[in-house]
Formats: structure tokens, sequence, C-alpha cells
């Protein structure tokens, strides 16, 4: 199982450190970001040209390279991922610790993953934009992609990302978590829907001891890693609002036939949204559907 590990830096990163190095430490924890991405999550009051400068540098030096996105504006937006060298300096720092090292390190792998891989930076920027607004805590460092932990009969489950966010009240802390699904509409409904069933698997899963006759119980696994067992929430895209419901409402469905996902829903909070909804309104407005039925509401009051 992957040890997501705990955040260890606050929502913005703190203005001492190099910005060349935030930049290599964010590149490496999302694996691929626009420049555009790069300046809002790590300069969001700062100018491209200073992100652009950096960047340009960092590849004259061999440390990162980039892929052009197609547009049909001819914009030539770039996105950016680590070289071999970059991956290899960044291995050992400090806010990385922990991480799972999925690196993106040449031309045609980024390629391949640049749709997907941005659209869930995107979902990550919209939270982070919300809590700088809120005044809560969600910054680069506390959005890990591709967590993955065993699910039993040697298959596992791979979130698309693990979010830490800390609601910040005036008598109290909250410190939430989620599984977050980003969802562009490029596999089937059902095959979505079935990512329910995993997560209900990993609900369940307990590691028996070896040698016992009666095994003991050792409890969930899960509870290594989380106090409580992170939210489930979906981000779909990539589609009309029609089919984009239809999904969502497929979702639904899942956790109200399926016994394991129904028993999952009972004790862990299961909502969708619409990419474009959260990043137009933030994620602290109610476009969240609760997959056990409901009236929309804010992810963090499920």
């Amino acid at each position: 199982m992957t040890d997501p590990a705990s955040p260890t830096s606050s929502p913005t990163p703190g203005a001492a450190e190099p910005l060349r190095h935030q930049v290599l430490a964010a590149i490496a924890q999302h694996r691929l970001a626009t420049t555009a991405q790069l300046r809002r999550m790590l300069r969001p009051q700062g100018s491209r040209q200073l992100l652009s400068r950096v960047l340009n540098t960092l590849r004259s030096e061999d440390l990162v390279d980039f892929t052009v996105l197609p547009d049909t504006h001819r914009s030539r937006t770039r996105a950016w991922y680590l070289t071999q060298e970059g991956s290899r300096l960044t291995r050992g720092l400090p806010v990385l610790r922990g991480r799972p090292p999925y690196p993106i390190t040449s031309r045609t792998a980024a390629s391949l993953k640049t749709p997907h891989t941005l659209a869930v930076v995107q979902a990550h920027l919209a939270f982070a934009a919300d809590a700088r607004r809120l005044g809560h805590e969600h910054g680069p460092w506390d959005w890990t992609p591709e967590v993955s932990h065993s699910i039993g009969e040697g298959e596992r489950l791979t979130a698309d990302a693990l979010m830490y966010y800390t609601v910040v009240e005036t008598e109290r802390r909250r410190k939430l978590r989620a599984f977050v699904e980003v969802d562009r509409t490029t596999m089937s409904s059902e095959r979505l829907a079935v990512k329910l069933i995993g997560y209900a698997r990993l609900f369940q899963y307990e590691v028996q001891p070896v040698g016992r006759r009666k095994p003991a119980s050792t409890g969930p696994v899960w509870l290594r890693w989380y106090p409580v067992f992170p939210r489930v929430l979906f981000v779909l895209t990539g589609a009309s609002r029609t089919r984009l419901d239809h999904r969502i409402r497929d979702l639904q469905a899942m956790v109200a036939q399926h016994p394991l996902v129904a028993a999952l829903a009972r004790e862990v909070r299961l909502a969708a949204a619409v990419l474009e909804d959260i990043e137009n309104h933030g994620p602290a407005t109610p476009p969240w559907v609760p997959l056990t039925g409901g009236e929309p509401r804010t992810w963090a009051d499920l």
C-alpha cells in the first residue's frame, strides 16, 4: 500500500523558498502542469512572465521540458513535466517525502497523459482558490495524485487524487480528507460507477495474520493511514450537462443497488459535481450531489 503521507506545508508556498524549487516540486507532485496552472498554484497574484522565465531557465538546465497542447487558437500552450534529471533531483525533497513516484519524463508519455492529468490539476486549483477566498487551508502539497491502496486478491484501487483540506472556523479547525475521481467521460458510465465497488472493498479490506487457525482481525487496513475514511468525490467534465447528469444518476444507482456500496454509503460521504460548476462557483457552493440522494450541498457539509 502506498503511504499517502501527511501534507507538510502551508496553503501558499513560503516566499523565502526559491521559486525555482517550488516549481520543480510542484511539477514533481502533480506530474504535469501548464504555465498558467503553475502560476495559479504558486503565485496567484504574480505574472505569467515570472513563471515563464523560471520555467525557461529550468529547461535550459535540462530539468524540465514541455509538450504543446493542441489548440485551435494556435496559442501553443505548454504543459511542463520533469526530465529524468529533474525527476532524480526532486526525489529527496522534504515536501515530497512518502509521495508515490509517478514521474512523466518524456514528451511521448506527457502527450498521452496530458488531458486527464491537467483535468486533475484543474480540480485541485478550484479547491485551492476556494480555500484562499474562505481563509481555509489547502495548498499545492495537500493534493497527492494517484494514491494507491491494496484491496485484496492482488488488486489495487488507485484514486486520481487524495485531498487534504482544513476548514478554519471561528472556534475550531476541521481536517477533512477526500479521494477525488476526475471523469472526462472517456469511459462508459458503468465503468465509472464500478469504481464505487473498489472503494467499498477498500473500506472493508482487512489483512488477516498468517499461521493461525482462527485469524484475529486487525481492523480495516485504511486505519493505518486515515483517522476516518476519506470522502469520495467524483468530478465530472467533458460532455453535455444532460449526459453528465445521467452519469451522476448511474453513480446513485450503484449506491442504491450494490450491497457493498450501500454499506459504504452509510458510513462515508459520497458525492459528485461538474468541474465547470466548481470552477465557476467554487467547491464551497452547493453544486455537490450526494450519491445517497437529496438536495445538492457543499462537499464539506455532506
